[in-house]
């Protein structure tokens, strides 16, 4: 179905009505108004406040089967560097990442949705708070997501720089890895930097142990297990002449699979106690499991893939695409119930990555993904869905 004219205007007006307001993980007030202002202007019953600031619609035509399809809501902590009207009005605040659009698209589909009656069973349309790092997903299932408002499988959709517009990219498994989250603290014995045999150098035993923890990938795991451990931190000392007493590492990893996480934990804290004792100090771990992989169930993929060549043809919807190292806290929606998640293109002669002060979700991109979410619900509930 294509999304019409009047629509997509009332689309590109909603985004660049979020985009100009951006508001942060879990302080989407503003933005959960304007979600729910519109979603009751066409009859659809709203719950507002699901996972602290979050809102779901439900609209159903008769029995049959209950999708969940969702759109996170919060910005970045970011300046924008854009000059466009609709740049953001909150400093140090900024949409860098789409999720206006995803807003505005989700919010587009349930409008067409509200005025047509050639489907049946219940739709739920998920505006999920809190995205970026503060595990919305996750607050909203612990606040009951599923239990109030059933789904039989849910749904989900990025932007994605780099993908030309007009393309849909997914899988069949991994689309987006975990993300955890360590700290290392390295105990020495501090001193007088023109001594150093009078101490335990803590910075030269953390020194060793970030390229250590290189071999955690490299020469610890099997080949064909997909995984990152990044070092992005190291704090340590304040003077130019003194040696530290300690300090501290921290860093991220990302990988496919549970087990995998948990080997990564287990050899990261192996090394890191291991490196500490031959330098003569020691090392405390605290390993925090963020974000699980997110990994779409079959059927619930081929729907998906049902639904993005009806919109765009199947020579413009790549499958086994390399999933992301990047992660996604739909992935605890996504551990609760089947679905899919997709990369929705929207590249046009140039491309800005997510994340970067010169980002804009292209408008061009709204009627094709409110137009997925369209045939997403026909291919589950239309005429001949099977």
């Amino acid at each position: 179905m294509s999304i019409p004219e009047a629509l997509i205007a009332d689309m590109i007006q909603w985004r660049h009505t979020l985009h100009a307001c951006p508001e942060m993980a879990f302080e989407e007030v503003s933005t959960a108004q304007l979600v729910a202002s519109v979603l009751r202007a066409h009859g659809i019953t709203v719950q507002e406040g699901v996972g602290r600031t979050g809102v779901v619609g439900s609209l159903s035509r008769g029995t049959g089967p209950s999708i969940g399809l969702r759109a996170d809501m919060d910005a970045l902590p970011l300046v924008e560097k854009n000059q466009f009207a609709h740049k953001s009005q909150h400093e140090g605040k900024m949409h860098a990442c789409g999720h206006d659009g995803h807003t505005a698209m989700l919010l587009g589909a349930a409008v067409a949705l509200s005025q047509r009656s050639d489907w049946q069973g219940t739709v739920h349309f998920i505006f999920q708070p809190a995205e970026e790092a503060a595990g919305g997903g996750r607050v909203m299932v612990e606040d009951g997501l599923f239990e109030r408002f059933p789904c039989d499988a849910v749904f989900g959709m990025h932007n994605w720089p780099g993908l030309p517009l007009g393309r849909f990219a997914i899988n069949h498994g991994p689309m987006m890895a975990s993300f955890d989250t360590f700290e290392i603290q390295i105990q020495g014995a501090g001193g007088h930097a023109a001594m150093p045999e009078k101490s335990i150098d803590s910075l030269v035993c953390a020194s060793h142990l970030v390229v250590a923890l290189q071999t955690i990938v490299s020469r610890r795991l099997p080949p064909q297990e997909t995984a990152v451990v990044s070092v992005t931190q190291i704090h340590g000392g304040e003077a130019w002449n003194v040696l530290p007493d300690s300090t501290v590492i921290r860093g991220t990893v990302r990988c496919f699979s549970i087990a995998t996480q948990r080997r990564i934990h287990a050899l990261l804290t192996e090394l890191s106690e291991g490196t500490a004792r031959t330098h003569g100090a020691t090392a405390s771990v605290s390993y925090h499991y963020a974000y699980p992989a997110t990994i779409n169930s079959a059927a619930e993929t081929d729907m998906a893939i049902v639904a993005a060549t009806a919109t765009v043809g199947a020579g413009q919807v790549q499958r086994d695409c390399s999933p992301s190292m990047a992660s996604e806290d739909f992935a605890f929606m996504l551990n609760n119930k089947p679905g899919a998640y997709i990369w929705l293109g929207v590249d046009q002669d140039s491309s800005v990555p997510l994340h970067n002060p010169h980002y804009d979700f292209n408008d061009e991109a709204l009627a094709l993904g409110a137009a997925y979410w369209v045939a997403l619900v026909n291919s589950r509930m239309g005429p001949g869905a099977r």
